[in-house]
């Protein structure tokens, strides 16, 4: 249990510094894909809701202590994200890569929209179209380029886990 813990945390640290380094380093159109919405999204259909909103507070905590203007506001977005994804879970197989990616596209485009008309629709700028075409749908095509490496890689990660945790179990039976 600790060690799933642990291992979450190194997770999202690395995607984190990922995110803001080397894909920072590699955008196109000023733009890099949303690691940590591929994270939040996948721990939440691999594992459930509970801990999709666990995921999801502590990658959005991340990124409000860090770049947001408002402390909880991308910690409640991540945090709703990870709990949808979690609805998910009774319908996952590892082996069906459909269902990731369209939830994982779901989740960026969402988390993005939500943004939109809480930080700039509420405050007058009305440029949707542009934002659409400039910021939100070419973020949704390199996270979801980057998310087909990352999901499996991410799923290897809980298989490991989970094998972990099984072994562990059979000792105390």
């Amino acid at each position: 249990m600790m060690r799933r813990k642990l291992v979450i945390a190194a997770v999202i640290i690395v995607c984190f510094l990922l995110q803001c380094t080397v894909f920072k380093a590699l955008n196109i159109a000023n733009v890099s894909p949303n690691l940590l919405i591929v994270v939040t999204a996948a721990f939440g259909f691999m594992r459930g809701k509970k801990e999709g909103l666990f995921t999801g507070f502590f990658c959005g905590l991340l990124i409000d202590l860090l770049f947001g203007g408002v402390l909880g506001f991308y910690a409640l977005i991540y945090m709703f994200i990870g709990y949808f994804n979690g609805l998910f879970k009774r319908i996952f197989f590892p082996d069906d890569v459909r269902l990731p990616i369209v939830l994982i596209a779901l989740s960026d485009f969402g988390c993005n929209l939500l943004t939109f008309f809480i930080l700039f629709w509420f405050r007058g700028r009305f440029s949707f179209g542009y934002y659409l075409l400039h910021i939100i749908l070419p973020e949704l095509v390199y996270t979801m380029v980057i998310s087909i490496l990352l999901y499996f890689i991410l799923l290897k990660i809980n298989q490991k886990l989970e094998e972990i945790e099984k072994r562990s179990a059979a000792k105390f039976v």
